[in-house]
């Protein structure tokens, strides 16, 4: 044989190997995936910086997730190093809306590996309790305020929700199941916030209204911690959704609640209720019958419903135990293009409208809100609880931490992680247990960060941080943020009383490290 030959030879069979290595790892889910053109995405990634510099992008120009904050989030995940040297890359004084954060000139030190009170579980309790204040039976405090948003099995795939229900277990968080009903891949040991959409999935009757006796049992079935009615969510605001009858399969059906191969249509709005009263009705009515906290989630447009929501609250003996205000910047549901980039506020200016129209009213501090839209970065995350967030929802930023690299692609079925498909060639590359840890990961970073910036601010804990310690820069203009969001003193905070527990509670924690 020539030498070529056998060069060849050598080559197909060092592909072969490669090939066969790829296909059996489980690490990464491109390389299971695409068995040999997988590492292309690698080598570009890391030889990425260099050639940025000449003719590509910039770190910051990606959208709708830079490429900073995608390195952070998979540096996080995988506890390699996630810090940046040489200095900030970011332009300050030219960047519209850039979050300053002002250290206290005394911060509070946190303790390292190995030094007393280190906890490596950076335990973040919720300073408010969720369903404290209506006195719910089942009432409770969060251990996390960092959670996974409203993603559904059929949005995502069973080994995506596996992954971070099983994620969530492990780092003390809470997985929000989505509108599409609690499935199997929901029940690895996770604590869940069972969302309810307008197609009552789980919990409906042959003809798609609410049934109560579907309902206790889904509630009983799994470990529902609260439930969470879906009036809007920022991906597609104010629209309905349609599920074709080919991706009914007996699966989908029987964790709907559907027939099997036929069209199931998810209304615009509930039938369950019709305006702000029936709506508190059915809030109570649910909580009476579980013990359970129940609260709304919606993106914001028009507030007249939330003015007469915060007079009701004030008026009668009836109110939400919490409020989920999702960003009009869209989410994990495909989408028509117009809602995606027009349609309901961006998350600060939609969640600062409604805190002051229930801080008007003197009823803010009888609920707990959580923050959805973009929030889970350090900065973006404390900027949220200093105006009045007591907990922080990610969605598109936990499916980053299992793998996801932003290609795209949810709306066509394939996804080429696996995280966002059904098909079962490219769900075998995500293996569960491996990204359950990644999200995990990510969630005690942030966590981390997050009390890292509030122990720079003299804080405890992130929840006591004022929002006056946070300047908003307008190129050379700086402006606090409570006067860009037309707060008054004290607005943001929790009362007093939740103040002095969480305090005593970070303490504890400390003393128990």
């Amino acid at each position: 044989m020539s030498t070529w030959i056998w060069v060849v030879l050598g080559v197909v069979a060092f592909l072969c190997a490669v090939a066969i290595y790829d296909v059996t790892q489980r690490k990464r889910a491109i390389l299971r995936n695409f068995p040999v053109i997988g590492h292309f995405r690698y080598i570009f990634e890391m030889v990425g910086p260099e050639l940025r510099q000449y003719i590509v992008t910039g770190n910051d120009e990606e959208r709708p997730f830079s490429r900073d904050q995608r390195r952070w989030v998979y540096a996080s995940a995988k506890k390699d190093n996630n810090y940046f040297g040489f200095g900030t890359d970011n332009d300050l004084e030219r960047t519209p809306g850039y979050i300053i954060i002002r250290h206290a000139m005394f911060p509070l030190t946190m303790p390292h590996p190995g030094q007393p009170g280190y906890d490596p579980a950076y335990r973040l309790p919720s300073a408010k309790i969720l369903g404290g204040k209506r006195k719910r039976a089942r009432a409770f405090r969060p251990a996390s305020i960092i959670n996974t948003s409203a993603m559904s099995y059929g949005s995502l795939s069973g080994n995506a929700v596996a992954a971070m229900n099983q994620g969530c277990a492990l780092a003390g968080a809470m997985q929000n199941t989505g509108e599409g009903g609690i499935s199997d891949y929901h029940k690895h040991g996770g604590d869940l916030m069972w969302q309810i959409g307008t197609g009552y999935f789980g919990c409906r009757t042959d003809r798609g209204n609410f049934s109560m006796e579907r309902f206790l049992e889904t509630v009983a079935s799994a470990r529902v911690r609260c439930i969470e009615l879906k009036l809007s969510q920022g991906a597609k605001p104010g629209m309905g959704g349609l599920l074709p009858a080919a991706k009914v399969t007996p699966e989908i059906a029987r964790i709907r609640g559907v027939p099997v191969g036929k069209d199931v249509a998810s209304p615009a709005a509930h039938s369950a209720f019709s305006d702000v009263s029936s709506m508190l009705d059915f809030v109570e009515r649910l909580a009476d019958a579980t013990g359970l906290p129940v609260g709304i989630k919606s993106a914001v447009g028009e507030m007249a419903f939330w003015h007469e929501l915060a007079r009701q609250m004030r008026q009668t003996n009836r109110a939400p135990d919490f409020i989920t205000i999702d960003g009009g910047e869209g989410g994990t549901g495909a989408a028509p293009l117009v809602f995606s980039d027009h349609v309901a506020l961006p998350w600060k200016l939609g969640f600062s409208s409604v805190y002051r129209a229930l801080a008007e009213e003197g009823v803010h501090e009888d609920v707990v809100f959580i923050g959805s839209g973009k929030l889970g970065f350090p900065e973006s995350a404390l900027l949220a609880l200093a105006m009045g967030a007591d907990m922080i929802a990610v969605a598109r930023e936990a499916m980053l931490a299992i793998g996801c690299i932003q290609a795209q692609a949810c709306h066509t079925g394939h996804c080429p992680t696996g995280v966002a498909t059904q098909n079962r060639w490219l769900m075998r590359g995500l293996d569960p247990t491996l990204k359950a840890a990644r999200l995990a990961n990510y969630i005690l970073t942030l966590r981390k960060d997050l009390l890292q910036l509030a122990h720079a601010c003299g804080q405890p804990h992130p929840a006591l941080v004022p929002l006056d310690s946070i300047d908003i820069i307008e190129g050379l203009v700086r402006r606090p943020a409570r006067e860009v969001f037309g707060y008054q003193p004290a607005w943001g905070l929790p009362p007093d009383e939740d103040r002095e527990l969480i305090t005593s509670v970070m303490a504890e924690h400390r003393l128990a490290a």
